[in-house]
């Protein structure tokens, strides 16, 4: 190897990671194209604009998903959820093709197990709550190890969403670490290995048997891949 060819080689190694890009829509304001509903029942329409997930009676968590994966991005996206249901957006997510089980350990070291059938999505999600639970922008491992990778319940600035209007999310992804913000308030910030790359999933909860309905939208969903 020519002197000048390791120069080349360490450069490219170590280079920082770029914008491959201009903002992308994900959604074109109009219409579900490039999006497919995995896991439930629940059902997703396009009102004015917005993406509107609607509650379904005895469905499990369902979701809206990309069809394309994305790997290292910053993400964007403006959500208004029912103060009585939570909800929250998958990144790096995967929708498995056959029945999956996961053995972890839970936050207390024991072994916990997690089965399900196929096509349940799993993977991080970006939480979506009320202000008063104080979640928001916290980042959950949905499916999977299912707790709080970084739980920033409790945080001085509770404040940073507001029920009942549109909050603005961002979520940033470079190799292992992840970032989110909520209207501007930074709030998770942490590292992680377990997946680097998968889909976007729009999330409506579970309401078991409840026969009310409720509703979750989103607006303004773009993404910035990175090289």
């Amino acid at each position: 190897m020519t002197s000048l060819f390791r120069t080349a080689a360490i450069i490219f190694l170590f280079a920082p990671l770029t914008f491959a890009g201009d903002w992308i829509d994900l959604f074109d304001g109009h219409s579900l194209d490039g999006w497919s509903v995995h896991s439930g029942y629940a059902t997703f329409h396009v009102r004015e604009g917005a993406i509107v997930g609607t509650t379904a009676t005895g469905s499990p968590n369902t979701f809206l998903c990309t069809e394309k994966t994305y790997g290292d991005f910053i993400l964007e996206f403006e959500v208004k959820c029912d103060p009585r249901l939570n909800s929250g957006v998958q990144f790096r997510s995967i929708i498995p093709r056959d029945d999956i089980a996961f053995i972890f350990q839970d936050r207390d070291g024991k072994l916990s197990a997690q089965k399900h059938p196929k096509d349940r999505v799993y993977g991080y999600q970006v939480e979506i709550t009320t202000a008063e639970n104080g979640a928001s922008g916290g980042v959950y491992d949905e499916a999977r190890r299912a707790y709080f990778l970084q739980d920033i319940r409790g945080q001085a600035d509770a404040s940073r969403f507001r029920d009942g209007e549109w909050n603005k999310y961002r979520i940033q992804c470079q190799g292992n670490h992840i970032q989110t913000w909520v209207n501007d308030v930074p709030c998770s910030d942490f590292q992680d290995d377990m997946t680097y790359e998968g889909v976007i999933g729009l999330q409506v909860h579970s309401i078991g048997d409840r026969q009310d309905v409720y509703q979750v939208m989103w607006r303004n969903i773009r993404i910035q891949e990175m090289d």
